[in-house]
């Protein structure tokens, strides 16, 4: 259903006593996405007055560490890096000032795992999957994916220009990742691949030679490559692969009433142009690396 706009809303109300009891005749501002926005429930998406998990503030969670780029020296509420940076401006599209947001530690499988949750939404560089969504619910992409292939400069895997170059190599990836999948369902290697419970044991395997080459998202091979670990490169990326774009979403309790509002202050960040502004800042562009075939 349409919201009626505002003088249809007042006369109704004038009219129909009853109603104006039911549904109130003040005027508001505008919701993002329209007052019935949300999903479950139909809750409505009167800024700053969700139906959150703590009543007048927005609770956020993510992994720690919190890796950069998309966060900056392991601060989620420090508003740097791409994450922090929109999780901000989605809070604040709900009616949420920084002052009401507060940052829960998550971490990352449990993000999408079946069960209650203790966030409103969580960020932490989860891909959308149809897997996932049994579990959990989630908003609209806030980021395309692209995986990349990070491994030591001078070395086999660093000489790797197609996927079958990859197929030989013993490959690591964080558990319950996308990177995870793309090792098993894409390149199919010979050896089945070392699966470590976070990011930094990855790229201690690395560095290490526990492993050949790390799959992760491709602004994290970025910044593996230019400030952990030095003597790496990025190898390749993949190319998108199915129908749809791999992408990046916050995370919902699956019977959350406010997924709704919180789609829709995504897409509005989309089309206002803030999240193409906050990749360009706090991202690299990755036109130069090879795509892997």
């Amino acid at each position: 259903m349409r919201l009626a706009n505002r003088p249809l809303r007042l006369a109704a109300c004038a009219t129909v006593a009853l109603l104006a009891a039911a549904v109130g005749c003040a005027p508001q501002d505008a919701p993002p996405g329209g007052q019935r926005a949300a999903g479950r429930g139909e809750q409505s998406c009167d800024r700053g007055k969700l139906a959150t998990v703590a009543d007048g503030k927005l609770t956020v969670g993510t992994d720690k560490p919190a890796y950069a780029p998309w966060f900056q020296d392991d601060d989620p509420a420090g508003g740097k890096g791409f994450e922090s940076a929109v999780a901000y401006a989605v809070a604040r599209q709900l009616g949420y000032g920084k002052g009401a947001v507060r940052w829960q530690t998550v971490p990352f499988a449990n993000a999408f795992a079946p069960g209650q949750k203790k966030f409103d939404f969580d960020i932490n560089q989860v891909s959308i999957s149809p897997e996932r969504k049994r579990a959990v619910a989630f908003s609209a992409g806030y980021y395309d994916v692209r995986q990349a292939v990070t491994a030591l400069k001078g070395s086999r895997a660093a000489h790797a220009k197609s996927i079958a170059g990859l197929r030989h190599l013993k490959l690591g990836a964080q558990v319950g990742s996308t990177s995870l999948n793309v090792i098993n369902d894409t390149v199919r290697p010979d050896q089945p691949p070392a699966v470590f419970q976070k990011n930094d044991l990855t790229k201690s395997a690395l560095k290490n030679g526990q492993v050949d080459a790390i799959l992760t998202d491709l602004p994290t091979a970025f910044y593996i490559t230019s400030a952990e670990v030095k003597d790496a490169e990025v190898v390749g990326q993949f190319a998108a692969t199915g129908a749809d774009e791999e992408q990046f979403g916050l995370v919902l309790d699956k019977e959350s009433r406010i997924t709704g509002c919180v789609t829709a202050a995504v897409e509005a960040l989309r089309k206002n142009g803030t999240l193409a502004a906050l990749e360009k800042k706090w991202l690299t562009d990755a036109v130069s690396v090879p795509v892997l075939k």
